[in-house]
Parts: C-alpha cells; structure tokens; sequence
C-alpha cells in the first residue's frame, strides 16, 4: 500500500499583526454606541437627556478600551496545520488547526484558512473558542479539486474576549507546498483484486506451466512436435544427439504503464452531468488513478513496474523495478502528470518505449483516439510495439457522446447529433477491430468504468502467461 509519508509535514508559526492598525469595534460595539443615540431623542426637550448619551458612550469606549487591553498581542498566539492524510482525487482530506496563547483571557477565533483553488473552491471561515495556555483545535475536511503541486497560504485569525468589544486581526505565516496525488484506491474493492492476484500467483507456482512462459528451467531430449528454435544447439554438439530447452512461466515480468498526455486528455468527466457547477476531472486524472492501482496490483504480483507519461516530449519516465519505494516513485510522477495544449507524440513514445524496453513485456496503454478523417497516429503507434510486446490499449471514451449516440432523437436537429455520434463511435470500433486483429487487446471504456476493467484484463494476461 501506499506510504503514509505521503501527506504534508505540519507547519507551526507565531501570529503577526494584519496592518499597522491591527485591531477594530465589533458589531456589538457599534450597536451599543447606536443604542446611545436613543438618549439623544429626549435631548430635544431636555439638554441634561444629552449629556447622558455622552455619559453612555464615554462608558462604552472605556469597556472596549479595557477589553482592548485583555487581549494577548499576535505575537503570543501560535497557530500549527498538520495533515492527517495525503491529499488526493475521491477522497476527503481531513485537516487540523491548533491555537494555542499565553494571554489571560479567553478567546473567540474566527479562522481562515488559505489554501489554493486545488485543494478548495473557496477558503471557509471556522470557528474555535481557546483558553489560556491550552492548545485548541479544529477538524475540517476538504476533497481535493485537481492534481499537482500547490501552495497552501497563511491562516487568517480574528480573535477577541467573551465580552466582544473589540478584535484584533492577525496572520500566521504557514505557507507550505502540498502535492495533490491521483485517487489512491485502498478499499475493499483494491484488496478483491489484491487476493485475486496471490490466487493467481500461486496455482502458476504449482501448475509451473511449461512451453507458455519465457524462462529457462532445464533441458531434455528432443521429441517430435518440439520447436526448432528452442533446440540448444550447444549441448547438441556435446551429447551428439538434439537437445531441447524447456521453459515455465516468468514469476516476474516487466509491465509499463503508458500515458497519453496530450490534448485529448484534457477532457472533464462530470459525474453528474446535470451537476454543471461541479468542475469535473479530467481523462487524465482518472488515467493516474488506473495506473496507481495497476501499479499496487502489479508489484504486489511480484511483476516490475515502469511508467512513460508523454505529450509532445517525455514529461514522467520511471524505469521498471519493485518495492515500496519504487511504488512511491511512481505515485509522485504521476502527480506531476499534465495534460498539454497539443496533440501528443505518439511515435516518439513509441520509439522511446522499445529503447528502453527490448525485451517482451506487457503495455498498457491509456490514450484516446482522435476524431480526423485519417487514421490516428496513435494507431500506427500501437502497432509497431505489437511486434515485440504484448499490448493493452485503452481507448477513454466520452460518456455525452454514447449517451448522444443511443438517444431516441425527436427533431431534425437531434436526428443529426445522433447520426454524427453513431458515426463516430463506429469509427472508433473499427479502428480497434483493426487493432486486435494485430494480436493487441483493447478496451473502449467510460472513464469510471477504467479501473476496474483495467485490473482485470491485467489478471487474465497473468492468469493465461500471455506475457
């Protein structure tokens, strides 16, 4: 699993003065002058009336003056942020605020935390009641928006005593950068495929199915049906009669996961798509978040991992290797992940992939494919690593063109929409017919539906030693 580690160290900081006028009347305060004014009225009949508005307002300044005067300066107030897990996509991160003073009074807190559009929409205003020399916290929670690195800001303070005469405005400079990681699958769904995987791994142990794999186990004689290529022609000339090697399935194998980086997958999903306020996330971000989880399923297999994310140029590239460490690589790289302007470049991917990887492994490839009269690049891509690889090709599709495409139109102008969506998606099925003829696997998928399918392809490569 992944490392708590993962999630921003705290941060800790004295307050400071907000301005060189650091302090203001409250509501109260205002309304307590106002109520002075009603003094006033009688004043018109009777002049001794108006010296007693006076006489209600000298007092009320002189109760905020001396509430002014109970209040700590910002310097004796000491506010912490820390992070209880590591944000990311689909799941809520919980944060804490801690206030802590050495003033004699006790304080009101209006808290604002500055944390960048990333992480929230907009900063909220919490409250927290905290008492002398005694650390007070709160507990809220957001759902990160987008991946990447951010920078959360300073935390925002108004404080003032029980009466709430007068408040004194103050910042804690707690900026820090926080990495937003892609949604990190570690439920029960996960631990299914987790525990289908070690199924796996152990009935090939038993089985140590000959001929299907590409590892070495022994030699024998040669018997009819045998493969020529597999005669070892060595130990042919020392025993002067044919000898023939055979081979048991690969306990470990190398399996890259490919990201297309490009324009296409810059494209939002909304769950909902009545819900238009909501920023959706991007093909993108639900392609990490496969690929996270491919990468647990796959290292927990015992298999290597590697990672190409790509758009007009390499952006991430993690050769392949195991272990915890290498697991968090890989997180971190995609969390960097960024999908360009432009159209990617599928055959410098593909060129750069058989560089690193001469030997036979499984792809995974999570792309989209573009909507021209010609054949996509990315196509004539995949088809140079079919000779050398087995490939997953996995084409995202978009949920409002289908949803277009299967709709009973009831005008002219739906008539049309539905005729280019249906055009559309046959182009798309025939393409990747193309594709599996070629020996590829492919899948034509909603972006929800990814992981899942994803993972199980994955299993029955393993489960048929396909690699």
């Amino acid at each position: 699993m992944i490392s708590p580690s993962l999630h921003p160290e705290p941060v800790r900081a004295s307050c400071r003065p907000r301005g060189r006028l650091a302090f203001g009347l409250t509501r109260r305060t205002i309304w307590l002058f106002a109520g002075g004014l009603l003094l006033a009225l009688p004043g018109f009949f009777r002049a001794t009336w108006g010296y007693g508005m006076l006489a209600w307002d000298a007092l009320v300044l002189l109760a905020a003056i001396l509430d002014a005067g109970r209040l700590p300066a910002p310097q004796q107030i000491t506010i912490e942020r820390s992070w209880s897990n590591a944000p990311a996509l689909s799941s809520e991160t919980e944060i804490q605020l801690a206030v802590e003073h050495s003033g004699e009074a006790i304080l009101e807190c209006r808290l604002v935390d500055d944390l960048p559009d990333p992480l929230v929409a907009a900063p909220a205003t919490y409250f927290l009641r905290a008492f002398p020399r005694l650390r007070a916290t709160l507990r809220y929670k957001i759902e990160p928006r987008e991946r990447g690195d951010a920078k959360a800001g300073a935390v925002y303070i108004r404080y003032g005593s029980a009466l709430g005469l007068v408040e004194r405005w103050a910042v804690a400079d707690l900026e820090q950068p926080v990495r937003i990681y892609p949604a990190l699958r570690q439920g029960e769904d996960q631990e299914i495929f987790l525990a289908r995987g070690r199924q796996i791994d152990l009935q090939l142990r038993r089985a140590r199915e000959r001929g299907l794999g590409r590892d070495f186990e022994s030699l024998r004689e040669y018997l009819e049906g045998d493969d020529l290529r597999d005669v070892c022609w060595t130990a042919t000339a020392r025993r002067g009669q044919l000898i023939t090697r055979r081979y048991q399935t690969e306990r470990s194998q190398a399996v890259w996961i490919v990201l297309d980086a490009g324009r296409l997958l810059r494209g939002r999903i909304l769950d909902k798509p009545e819900n238009q306020e909501r920023r959706g996330y991007s093909k993108l971000d639900y392609a990490c978040s496969t690929a996270v989880a491919l990468a647990q399923l796959a290292l927990f297999s015992g298999d290597r991992v590697g990672l190409l994310v790509y758009g007009q140029n390499v952006q991430q590239r993690v050769l392949p290797g195991r272990g915890h460490l290498h697991l968090r690589q890989i997180v971190e790289a995609l969390a960097q992940a960024r999908a360009e302007l432009s159209e990617a470049d599928h055959f410098r991917a593909t060129a750069t992939l058989n560089r690193w990887q001469p030997r036979r492994a499984l792809i995974l490839w999570i792309t989209d494919l573009a909507e021209t009269a010609m054949r996509p690049e990315v196509i004539d891509g995949a088809m140079q690593l079919l000779h050398r690889h087995v490939l997953l090709f996995v084409a995202m599709a978009q949920p409002d063109v289908a949803a277009i495409a299967n709709a009973r139109p009831k005008n002219v102008e739906e008539m049309f929409r539905a005729s280019a969506a249906q055009e559309l998606t046959t182009r798309r099925e025939l393409l990747l017919a193309r594709l599996r003829d070629q020996g590829a696997l492919t899948l034509d998928l909603d972006p929800a539906e990814l992981t899942s399918a994803v993972l199980n392809q994955y299993l029955k490569v393993k489960q048929r030693a396909m690699v």
